[in-house]
């Protein structure tokens, strides 16, 4: 996630970027997957999740955790494993390869130094904004797959798509795509530009070699991460709501279920009868999901270097 940057002896190409982000999500997707099904469970509940007044059926992370072991066996951590995969995969391809190629034309096309924190910003949010509009029917999958409880409404993923599209229609894919936009950009500059500041603050002096620099990359990621995603966080809650619009059948054993006329009556319907606080839902476990992706960008550096893509996984 470093971008174009003329000073090195062999810059990356937007192939080995997309590669290196390919390989980075995949990797990270697997440990998080868990954290991200409580994370979306919590997002959805209309309820307050609180292990002081318990009002609905989750009430904090280790609660949660024993609940949907209990009911729905440890391969529940997992659901829409599969989309969430191929989000990862295609989304981390279509980004980081959006950005070095960004970053390259605006070295060759401007006066601007590629490796600027303004630079960073504005080319991540814009690489960030290509990838949401390719990969956002997958994360819809992602979250309906996660959603459900048991019995299943879908089976496969197939099957998900075949029901989906003959019941609701071909856009259902892209239900919450405009609360995504308007998070992603800020989202993702914001966590380029946090990353660029971070890698410089922890650079090695120029005597100390590549010492620490996957650490580096990996503090970097994680902390650029948690700041930006605490600042947009709300968006993607009211993303969630919507992409499950339509899916109210597998809701219902899981407490009330709203149903929300677009972005606005979203927003308003939740501070109304929920208070503005709950908008951050569920905001402890997606930054501890943060945490963990932060290797990706650590991982990505690696593979994206052609001296240490051999050991970017020791």
């Amino acid at each position: 996630m470093v971008g174009y940057d003329p000073r090195k002896d062999a810059a990356l190409s937007p192939e080995d970027s997309a590669l290196a982000g390919s390989a980075a999500g995949m990797v990270t997707r697997v440990l998080i997957s868990p954290f991200d099904v409580i994370k979306i469970r919590f997002q959805l509940q209309v309820e307050r999740v609180s292990s002081k007044k318990p009002e609905g059926k989750y009430s904090g992370i280790f609660q949660a955790f024993r609940c949907i072991y209990r009911e729905e066996g440890l391969s529940a951590f997992w659901k829409g494993h599969i989309p969430a995969q191929l989000l990862s995969i295609a989304y981390g391809a279509v980004q980081f390869a959006s950005f070095e190629f960004l970053t390259e034309v605006v070295h060759k096309t401007t006066s601007f130094d590629s490796q600027t924190s303004g630079v960073h910003f504005l080319c991540g949010g814009l690489a960030a904004c290509s990838a949401t509009v390719v990969c956002q029917p997958l994360d819809t999958l992602r979250t309906r797959f996660a959603a459900q409880g048991e019995p299943k409404i879908y089976r496969n993923l197939r099957h998900a798509v075949l029901k989906m599209s003959r019941s609701e229609g071909p856009l259902t894919f892209y239900r919450g795509l405009s609360p995504t936009l308007m998070a992603v950009f800020p989202y993702a500059g914001l966590q380029f530009f946090f990353y660029n500041v971070f890698k410089k603050k922890l650079a090695p002096a120029p005597n100390a070699g590549n010492s620490g620099g996957n650490l580096h990359s990996l503090l970097s990621g994680s902390g650029a991460g948690m700041i930006s995603k605490t600042i947009t966080y709300p968006f993607d809650l009211f993303k969630k709501r919507l992409q499950v619009g339509g899916f109210e059948e597998a809701r219902r054993n899981f407490g009330k279920v709203h149903i929300y006329k677009g972005l606005l009556d979203c927003a308003a319907q939740i501070a109304k009868e929920e208070g503005a606080p709950s908008a951050f839902r569920s905001i402890g476990a997606d930054l501890a999901c943060i945490s963990i992706a932060g290797m990706s960008s650590g991982v990505q550096g690696g593979l994206g270097s052609p001296g240490q893509r051999e050991v970017c996984f020791t």
